[in-house]
């Protein structure tokens, strides 16, 4: 049973704009099964609340109480329901207690404004829950309650907190047994037989456990906040995300937190235990989209694709270390040729070759346009890519995983997308044809506002390295034999040899 814990109205809140009819009925339409109105340090009498449901015209079963939102000297807020009488400001928790023992406390928003309450608080014994999710609570503060409450298991609840319309019903508590009563309902809340809605689902993560979340009542609006926690169990590995974390929170500040060209929102990030929470993306990846929309729509995400890339290099950010990118390729590229190498693969040679033909010139251009380098993506492609939408059918894109950003050549990042988009997308040669490269090379341009002479060379130079790294992520995987080795060396030999000639 689903129940909105926390609601004030416009009769008896002055900080309330919406009336109890109209929350009622907004509730009502999300979904839920019943409303609790907590205005402060006030009581509706039985009859008041015959009157507003009449007014509201929901059917009987529907569930309307009423407890009170009271203001104490230790906790500040509290959410009281089975007491008979409204309460004054200033009424401690003993002397609640002492008067209403049958009665539920629960402890109001209590990490609200930044605030992270302790052990001892969290566990107070004349408490019998505290509210985790809270609309004026941030999306950070949930998310380390929600953490809170997973570590030390607390009864939580959750609670709207509506003070306007728009917004009703979307943080409710779920009751695991029917309630008909407010003594019943606080018979619930004592024993622990209640927990905050959500959807808590495991995703597959390398070295991590990862975890998405959805809080709240899905409702009309689908307004329901979305979050990934990110739990590292390697130093390592977590060295490699919180620098991830730290790239994208800047990002962030750069204007890619809102509007057409996104990233994941980075929310907290928790040191201590080696956790990251950022924004979960309600939408498909760029690779799904472009299998099942028509190539209208395609173009269409594909040019966006290209610009969302011309606004990260646009803002010639550089974030880490300036000779990072070319210290991690003198290391990579002889790891790509000991692939083969160490299986005495019969294309061995030829890819020794490849790998100092795109040395030489690497270092070359480290050596003359260093300068030019900027903080860029790393592994842009398809499925990193996401075309997502909100409530309005307004699209956005967003691209994730930054754990290859470093400050390199913006043509790597080109050259990557381009080789990456003809190897996933091999096995659908239709749609490969649909979608020619000249499409997001030349958005990528005109995005940009221009590019530098050899630009082109350097985006070839690129794509081929993208190839020999899938070539030696071939052999990796046991596929040193297969047909798709075999194409991706002589598509990598063909871009070396016939480069474009500006």
């Amino acid at each position: 049973m689903l129940i909105e814990l926390h609601a004030h109205t416009a009769e008896h809140s002055p900080c309330s704009s919406i009336t109890a009819r109209e929350l009622i009925r907004q509730v009502y339409a999300k979904g839920l099964q019943g409303i609790v109105f907590t205005d402060h340090h006030y009581l509706w009498p039985d009859e008041e609340l015959a009157q507003v449901r009449r007014e509201a015209q929901v059917p009987d079963h529907f569930l309307i109480l009423s407890g009170q939102e009271i203001r104490t000297p230790e906790i500040g807020d509290l959410l009281l329901y089975g007491a008979h009488r409204s309460l004054p400001k200033g009424t401690p928790l003993a002397e609640i207690r002492h008067e209403f023992p049958a009665a539920a406390l629960v402890w109001a928003h209590p990490y609200r404004k930044g605030r992270i309450p302790g052990l001892p608080l969290l566990k107070e014994p004349l408490l019998d829950a505290i509210e985790i999710f809270n609309s004026n609570q941030t999306v950070r503060e949930n998310s380390r309650a929600l953490q809170d409450w997973h570590r030390h298991k607390f009864t939580a609840t959750g609670g709207t907190d509506t003070h306007g319309a728009g917004y009703a019903g979307m943080y409710p508590t779920q009751f695991d047994h029917p309630v008909t009563s407010m003594a019943a309902l606080a018979v619930e809340v004592k024993a622990g037989r209640c927990r905050p809605f959500l959807k808590e689902i495991p995703h597959s993560g390398a070295n991590s456990l990862v975890t998405e979340v959805v809080i709240g009542a899905k409702g009309e609006d689908e307004l329901r906040e979305r979050i990934i926690i990110r739990q590292l169990t390697d130093p390592r590995d977590w060295r490699s995300a919180k620098r991830a974390f730290r790239i994208m929170t800047e990002l962030a500040s750069r204007g890619f937190d809102a509007g057409l060209y996104r990233i994941p929102r980075p929310i907290d990030m928790d040191p201590e235990a080696m956790t990251l929470i950022e924004e979960s993306l309600r939408g498909k990846s760029l690779y799904d989209r472009l299998r099942i929309d028509p190539v209208e729509e395609g173009r269409e995400w594909l040019t966006m694709a290209a610009g969302w890339l011309a606004k990260l290099h646009g803002c010639r950010l550089r974030l880490t270390p300036g000779d990072e990118f070319m210290k991690k390729e003198e290391r990579r590229l002889p790891r790509y040729l000991e692939r083969f190498t160490a299986i005495n693969h019969r294309f061995s040679n030829r890819v020794g070759e490849i790998v100092e033909i795109i040395r030489e010139e690497e270092r070359l251009l480290a050596r003359d346009e260093a300068s030019t380098f900027v903080q860029g993506h790393g592994d842009y492609h398809l499925k990193n890519i996401f075309v997502c939408q909100e409530r309005s059918p307004s699209r956005y894109l967003a691209a994730i995983d930054f754990a290859g950003s470093s400050v390199l050549p913006p043509a790597f990042d080109v050259g990557c997308f381009l080789a990456q988009f003809s190897n996933q997308l091999h096995d659908f040669p239709q749609i490969r044809a649909a979608y020619p490269d000249e499409l997001f090379l030349d958005a990528y341009v005109q995005a940009a506002g221009g590019v530098p002479k050899g630009f082109c060379r350097q985006v070839e130079l690129f794509r081929a390295r993208t190839n020999l790294s899938i070539a030696a992520y071939l052999i990796k995987v046991g596929l040193g034999d297969s047909e798709g080795l075999w194409r991706i060396l002589l598509e990598t030999e063909q871009t070396l040899l016939q480069r474009c000639p500006v």
